[in-house]
């Protein structure tokens, strides 16, 4: 074939839709590939644990603490479909967080991203460590973030193009949202006051049927959350008592700081994780602020009087009288040319302004800047919570996406691949605050003793996520006490091991081996704080965590096919 014949070939893999579809796959490899490397996270067993139930007893009722319904459906659906197991429990948020890059293919598709602005974000997307990470994780907060876009697309969709069903598909993705979790209301808050901020300005024509399409949509939302939150009508009593619930459990945790942060919090995640996209988002900013200020001339007139002043400081003037006289004058000339300044400048910010791209940067610049805000201001400091921050900071930094922009975009991918391998796929446990509490994969030896036995004592309150591994019938070799019991107690039941909190254990047990592991992790800024800058380059160090003294009966790591413990 002739080097003419293979350009012909390969050039629609160059093209804006190969590369879109070449991004996507790379979301999806990242998201699919081996999504039982890590052990469920603690939060994780508990999320999978209750779908679980939820298919084989048909047992579920809206708790608060454990966040909305809809999670917990769809994942028993999955286990229905598939069994149960790590990877089936993964599959639909990894399907839902490289979902999230179509959607920004819709927004370039309405007008609102040109190519590049989409294949940027779309990369950001498809490569994020937090973003990646997340939608490896049975969380809530990935469908969350789904559905807040997917709200997005709907309503841009609905102003170009005035369709009814836009608007239900805005309100299947608002009902959706709210059925998930208790902080789904902050976006819709954004959402609402941007809408008020468009209509009081008039810069957006709205379709003409948009009163009565907006209670379709809202009857579409509540539909929606009354179906999930009454369990399919089994509690409707939740639907009286839900949001009191709701409210009151999280309005405590705020004032308990249960778990608790700096508000400049997420500022480090972004610093440790996403410094190319803060680093754009921050200037696009910066752009958008110096395209849009409507006072040039005021700020101009402003930085001249200073200069002046200063003059008169140093003495330059021969007298204090005739400063005086040359500052009225100048003053009356200055304030005539800041007020032709500010009209001719203020007639460019309504022009641009009236431009759809601008107001949806101005859109994503109030989402981000909100958002920042909001979870500074929330007491509980949870890594997962950065993706509601995360991805309109993607949006934003794509403003003015110039050539020079744009190569600083793809310098910083290589930032960002090389964190999303670190701390997705690096085998055993990692020093990084994006972990909060991940069980560690010591459990994995753990769980070979215990299967392995045949009898198995649990004298601890930390024993998470073992009822999501010994699911069913495999939790009756379990003999649970949730916390420490005499040692006759263990003589009667004579299991082949015991599992207790390390500082809450027996010195020994006669007729039983000892060893620590542990049982989950976590970053621990008090043994890093001395060493910010070695740890950011080594990402090492000690790590804080949970752990359990396990006894065994002789001879029990030979039966597991383990080396006897040191």
């Amino acid at each position: 074939m002739t080097a003419a014949g293979v350009i012909q070939k390969i050039r629609p893999v160059f093209s804006f839709n190969g590369l879109f579809l070449l991004v996507f796959i790379i979301a999806l490899l990242l998201r699919l590939l081996f999504l039982d490397f890590k052990l469920l996270h603690h939060d994780e067993a508990i999320h999978a644990w209750f779908s679980y139930e939820l298919l084989t007893k048909g047992t579920y009722i809206y708790d608060p603490m454990y966040h909305g319904p809809l999670l917990y459906y769809i994942t028993a659906g999955m286990f229905f479909l598939l069994g149960g197991s790590d990877t089936v429990a993964r599959l639909l948020p990894a399907f839902f967080g490289a979902a999230v890059v179509p959607l920004v293919y819709a927004i370039h598709r309405l007008g609102y991203l040109d190519m590049r602005q989409a294949l940027v974000a779309a990369l950001f997307i498809a490569i994020s460590p937090d973003l990646v990470y997340f939608s490896r994780f049975l969380r809530h907060d990935i469908f969350q973030l789904f559905f807040s876009v997917l709200l997005l697309v709907a309503l841009l969709a609905y102003l170009e193009r005035g369709k009814t069903g836009y608007a239900v598909l805005a309100g299947l993705a608002a009902g959706g949202g709210m059925c998930l979790k208790e902080d789904m209301p902050l976006f819709l808050v954004v959402i609402i006051v941007f809408g008020i901020f468009v209509l009081w300005r008039r810069d957006v024509a709205f379709p003409r049927t948009w009163i009565r399409d907006g209670f379709v949509a809202i009857l579409v939302s509540i539909g929606v959350m009354a179906l999930f939150y009454s369990s399919f009508g089994v509690h409707p009593e939740i639907l009286e008592t839900g949001v009191i619930k709701a409210y009151t459990h999280w309005a405590a945790m705020h004032g308990q700081c249960r778990i608790c942060g700096p508000w400049f919090f997420y500022i480090v995640l972004f610093l440790l994780y996403e410094v190319p996209i803060f680093i754009l988002a921050l200037f696009a900013i910066v752009q958008f602020t110096d395209r849009h200020n409507p006072f040039p001339g005021l700020v101009a007139c402003v930085k001249n009087h200073i200069n002046d002043w200063k003059m008169h400081r140093l003495g330059n003037e021969r007298s204090r009288e005739e400063f005086h006289a040359r500052m009225t004058g100048l003053f009356w000339k200055r304030s005539n040319d800041a007020c032709k300044g500010r009209q001719l400048q203020t007639e460019n910010h309504q022009r641009i302004f009236n431009t759809k791209k601008e107001l949806f940067f101005l859109f994503c610049i109030t989402w981000f800047v909100a958002s920042v805000a909001a979870y500074a201001y929330i007491g509980e400091k949870v890594p997962w919570l950065i993706i509601h921050q995360l991805l309109p900071a993607i949006l934003v930094s794509t403003y003015l996406m110039s050539e020079k922009k744009a190569v600083f975009a793809l310098a910083g991918c290589a930032f960002l691949i090389l964190m999303t391998l670190h701390v997705s796929f690096t085998p055993g446990n990692i020093n990084e605050p994006i972990v909060q509490v991940q069980n560690s994969e010591d459990l994995r030896t753990v769980m070979k003793l215990i299967d392995a036995s045949d009898s198995v004592v649990i004298a601890s309150e930390n024993y998470w996520p073992l009822p999501w591994y010994y699911r069913g019938d495999r939790w009756n070799k379990m003999h649970f006490y949730g916390k420490i019991v005499d040692e006759a107690t263990i003589v009667s039941v004579d299991p082949d091991m015991v599992i207790t909190h390390d500082q809450a254990s027996y010195p020994a047990l006669p007729g039983y081996e000892k060893k620590t592991y542990k049982l989950c992790y976590w970053f621990s800024i008090y043994d890093n704080e001395n060493r910010i800058f070695e740890y950011y380059v080594k990402r090492d160090g000690k790590i804080g965590s949970i752990n359990i003294d396990v006894f065994t009966k002789p001879g029990l790591y030979i039966k597991a096919g383990l080396p006897a413990p040191v």
